[in-house]
């Protein structure tokens, strides 16, 4: 399957593809499928830097975990009704606007445990 998608239609896809293939489930299971998906998602990473050993090396199984983990990601959002593109916006101006007022996007606990 060749698909080349624009940010905005990414959730768009992902419902189309639950729908036809009768995969919509509430939200509390999508959450869980997401929480898997990111655990195989840290579990590839942490392989591909021999557990910290060394610098970490792109693969392909990554590459595929990324795509698992964001179907997860959209699918969730269409269980709960929440546009995807909207929320990231949003994010981004409150990124932003920590940016011009801190002079970085960490939150203070974040900021805190890197000192």
């Amino acid at each position: 399957m060749s698909i080349i998608v624009k940010g905005e239609n990414m959730q768009k896809m992902v419902s189309d593809f639950m729908f036809k293939y009768k995969l919509q489930n509430n939200g509390e299971i999508r959450y869980i499928d997401l929480v898997s998906e990111v655990g195989e998602l840290g579990k590839e990473i942490i392989q591909g830097s021999n557990y910290g050993k060394n610098c970490y090396a792109k693969t392909k199984r990554t590459q595929d975990e990324i795509g698992d983990c964001l179907f997860s990601l959209f699918a969730l959002c269409c269980s709960l009704d929440i546009n995807a593109e909207e929320a990231l916006k949003n994010s981004m101006l409150k990124y932003e606007k920590r940016f011009e007022e801190k002079g970085d996007i960490c939150s203070h606990i974040y900021k805190n445990n890197m000192d």
